[in-house]
């Protein structure tokens, strides 16, 4: 086994690691594997790993791995996560000391968006942070809201009060776990409008066209985490040098979800004159820590995927030199 300080290493890491005796029973788990299976490591210990995993060749795989003590790769393994959602990732299995296995979890990048992965571990450490800087940031746009005469002052202030408290409800949303959003009828337009004021207070405002359907019904979803989606996609379009946005909305009927087709969709286009997404960021786009900009962080794209999948939707992007178009798709019946 690893020596004490050893495993104390082990469980600062972000990927996923367990140790299994031969019987496959969970000998060690570190915090990150337990965040992705939304299962406490302590109370893993004692528990046969394949009960979590969906995998039939996986008892073999690790009587193999004992018996022949080299690395072997288990890929697609799905894993059963609480409330019925599911896992898939690649395992990699390596005897340490014999008769004990050291199983790697690296789950997949189509799962990203929807599992526990050290992604939402990560957005909740950022999510701590901001919050005392947004505080501070609030009360100071509160006393220049009471001491400026300026009728315009006072609305720029106020609409800094106004993000600085969505920011710090979106904050508290990722900081707890397993939280739901907060579904209410929503007004796409109205929310596209809200969108438009705020792009008109950035420092390199780009022109702003509509192209909307009136027709639209409400749609169902969480006001505050859709803007923000539809802020980051409207942000990385300013940082990477657009002139001109075109917000789009349009229904589309038989549209694909996840695993399921929905009879309709409400479809909202953020569309840009950009020079395009790069061919070498275009597979792993929607990935945490991905960024085409040196001080990006990587998180924005990724966030608002998982926020469209939240919602029982998609984020979807196709892009060449001079039209970059990002798709949020939101089902239009909710089961």
């Amino acid at each position: 086994m690893h020596a004490p300080e050893q495993i104390d290493l082990l469980t600062l890491l972000g990927t996923g690691l367990a140790v299994l005796g031969s019987d496959g029973r969970v000998l060690w788990l570190n915090p990150a594997l337990g965040e992705m299976l939304d299962v406490g490591p302590r109370t893993a210990v004692g528990q046969d790993f394949s009960v979590l995993l969906r995998a039939p060749g996986f008892a073999a795989q690790l009587a193999r791995t004992v018996a022949e003590r080299h690395a072997f790769n288990l890929r697609g393994a799905t894993f059963g996560v609480a409330r019925g959602r599911e896992l898939l990732a690649d395992l990699t299995l390596q005897s340490i000391d014999g008769d004990r296995v050291l199983v790697e979890v690296h789950p997949l990048a189509s799962d990203l968006a929807t599992a526990g992965t050290p992604l939402s571990a990560t957005l909740r450490g950022f999510a701590h942070e901001v919050k005392n800087p947004l505080a501070g940031l609030r009360g100071a746009a509160q006393l220049l809201e009471r001491r400026v005469a300026d009728d315009d002052l006072r609305q720029l202030a106020g609409m800094v009060i106004a993000e600085a408290d969505r920011l710090a409800a979106l904050a508290d949303g990722l900081l707890r776990h397993g939280g739901v959003a907060r579904l209410a009828p929503v007004n796409v337009h109205e929310l596209l409008e809200r969108l438009e004021s705020i792009v008109a207070a950035e420092a390199d405002a780009p022109v702003v066209r509509h192209d909307y359907d009136p027709s639209l019904p409400d749609t169902i979803g969480d006001a505050d985490r859709l803007l923000q989606v539809l802020l980051n996609l409207t942000r990385n379009a300013i940082e990477a040098g657009a002139g001109t946005l075109i917000l789009r909305t349009r229904v589309e009927h038989g549209a694909r979800l996840g695993d399921r087709t929905v009879r309709a969709a409400l479809r909202v286009d953020v569309m840009d004159d950009g020079p395009g997404v790069p061919d070498d960021l275009r597979d792993t786009l929607f990935q945490p820590l991905v960024s085409g900009r040196a001080d990006g962080t990587g998180l924005g794209l990724a966030l608002s995927r998982e926020i469209a999948i939240e919602h029982g939707g998609d984020l979807r992007c196709t892009s060449r030199p001079g039209e970059t178009i990002f798709s949020l798709y939101l089902p239009m019946e909710r089961s």
